[in-house]
């Protein structure tokens, strides 16, 4: 049988940051618990106090093709460059200026919806051109 992933992101706000990944990858915040019309009901029901009820959130792709995103939340702030980061595939079988006209206005509505652009790469002759972008807690990402 073959493995899932789960890709977990360390957060100071997980819910923000879930609903700002909900955006940029067309997923939807999972839904409450069976039973319950809503996460705070479910969280009422557990008695879980105001002051912990954004300790985690998660995002799914709703066509359950792509990896779940669970954010937790931390007390340490990111100190150094991500080590692994999302390519998000903004142009795909796009090439040359219209390929990067595509990221170009990707990356404006990121932009607006509370990412960071670092820098573009160029075309060149190994390389298609790229984006590196942050979220909005510093996680490097790319528009490619």
């Amino acid at each position: 049988m073959a493995a899932t992933v789960q890709i977990t992101f360390d957060a100071h706000d997980p819910g923000t940051l879930a609903t700002f990944w909900a955006e940029v990858l067309g997923y939807e915040l999972d839904p409450p618990p069976a039973g319950f019309d809503s996460w705070d009901e479910a969280l009422d029901a557990w008695g879980v106090p105001e002051e912990r009820r954004n300790d985690r959130s998660a995002v799914s792709d709703p066509d359950g093709r792509g990896p779940r995103l669970f954010f937790q939340r931390v007390p340490e702030g990111k100190t150094a460059k991500n080590r692994v980061h999302l390519d998000v595939r903004a142009a795909p079988g796009l090439q040359g200026e219209e390929r990067m006209a595509a990221l170009e206005e990707r990356c404006e509505q990121l932009v607006a919806a509370g990412a960071r652009r670092v820098r573009r790469f160029e075309p060149g002759p190994l390389d298609a051109g790229w984006i590196v972008m942050q979220d909005p807690e510093g996680n490097e990402f790319c528009l490619d």
